[in-house]
């Protein structure tokens, strides 16, 4: 690798430009002593809300983790199983999506509609000879017999009552036929796999080009200063690699930073202009910068401490149990991996970071990875960060590593 055409003492933000455009290497440290960034305040809006645009409920699930804090929620004692309960209504209580999301998940049940195979088959659970007091159990808190169970403690993070749960017991020991399903597609064991075949860099395909078109056309807007990002950037050919070496540590931030947090503090620092975590501008710029990498392998420098420390974190954090479900990242994306949540296939970690920014076709809006992050958080009904949460740097350094030697494909386009 060549030395870098300029020391961390004697560069500027003159020769800084000029060393972007000759596409000389520049260290991480001399970037971060070099490039102006607003450092002070909030990348995103504050006080920051979940999905303003959405018509998710503003939930509070602080009495549970999340990947800032861990709360205790010690294993429940073995519950004494007394009277009966009603099967009907456990019938509907195992497909009320209002209840985390319903039994079918992860469970084949008989006649259900895009069932998950996470768990077993419990078509002929009738027939296992397990007590009614083990299956209560089970479904109340299964980590009684598995401490490291992907089922969530049903009964001990209240999602379902004592009454419900035996509602649902007294339906299951009714289950003694295999499943006949109504459709090929309702067989998670035969239904196939996902695959993208959509041209993402086409405009009538994948409305995420849009998004590119905007991030262009603010590439060269003036901003409150007078100036814009081409007034000094005056070679596009300048970031025709340098999406593929992020996010990366940040030393005056003592964090991990990806392109949307830079992107703001950039702005602001040389334009004055004040684009927003998450905001379409932000989006726009963010996505574009990473549209001019497209082809290019990821390569992100992980050989300094700070980059190691954090991708060590952010390790730990996908594996961390949080929320009221009581998932971690990798209970779906590495234990589960390739099989069906409900409707929704689990793919692995290698394959999930090169081609964010995504559009997402069931909400009709451009992701970041951030997003992503939130989104999976409140899934697991766990309380999300804002996106610029050093948190969320840390597991998108993890991921990104992972991807090393990808090829970048900015926007992807997703359901």
């Amino acid at each position: 690798m060549k030395q870098p055409l300029f020391t961390a003492t004697t560069i500027t933000g003159l020769t800084l430009l000029i060393a972007l455009n000759l596409q000389q290497p520049i260290t991480a440290a001399e970037m971060s002593l070099s490039v102006p960034l607003e450092l002070e305040k909030p990348a995103y809006a504050v006080p920051w809300k979940r999905y303003t645009n959405s018509r998710w409920k503003q939930t509070d699930w602080k009495e549970f983790s999340n990947l800032r804090y861990k709360r205790s929620s010690p294993i429940a004692k073995f519950q004494k199983f007394e009277t009966p309960g009603n099967p009907e209504n456990g019938k509907k209580l195992i497909d009320d999506r209002q209840h985390g999301g319903s039994c079918l998940a992860c469970h084949v049940f008989p006649n259900a509609s895009l069932p998950g195979n996470i768990g077993p088959d419990l078509s002929m659970v009738g027939l296992w000879g397990r007590s009614d007091e083990h299956l209560f159990n089970y479904i109340y808190d299964p980590r009684q017999f598995n401490p490291n169970t992907v089922m969530p403690p049903w009964g001990k993070h209240k999602l379902f009552t004592k009454d419900e749960i035996k509602d649902i017991v007294a339906y299951l020991k009714t289950l003694t036929k295999a499943s006949d399903f109504k459709t090929p597609d309702d067989n998670p064991a035969n239904r196939p796999r996902p695959i993208e075949t959509r041209d993402n860099l086409d405009p009538f395909e994948n409305p995420g080009m849009f998004t590119v078109e905007l991030g262009e056309e603010l590439f060269t807007t003036s901003g409150p200063t007078g100036k814009s990002c081409q007034d000094c950037h005056t070679d596009e050919k300048a970031f025709s690699t340098w999406a593929t070496t992020m996010p990366k540590f940040e030393t005056r931030l003592n964090k991990i930073i990806g392109i949307e947090e830079f992107v703001t503090r950039h702005a602001r620092a040389t334009t004055g202009a004040d684009y927003l975590a998450e905001s379409e501008e932000n989006l726009g710029l963010a996505t574009y910068l990473r549209y001019l990498a497209n082809g290019q392998i990821i390569a992100i420098d992980d050989s300094d401490e700070k980059t190691q420390a954090a991708i060590k974190r952010g390790k730990a954090l996908a594996k961390r149990k949080i929320g009221q479900l009581n998932f971690a990242c990798m209970d779906c994306h590495v234990k589960n991996a390739n099989k069906w949540i409900r409707g929704q296939y689990l793919v692995k970690p290698l394959g999930m970071y090169d081609h964010f920014p995504t559009y997402r076709t069931s909400r009709g809006e451009i992701w970041d990875i951030r997003k992503r992050f939130q989104w999976c958080n409140v899934s697991a009904r766990a309380n999300e960060l804002p996106p610029s949460a050093p948190e969320y740097g840390d597991l998108e350094i993890y991921l990104a590593t992972l991807n090393n030697g990808r090829i970048l494909s900015v926007p992807g386009i997703r359901h």
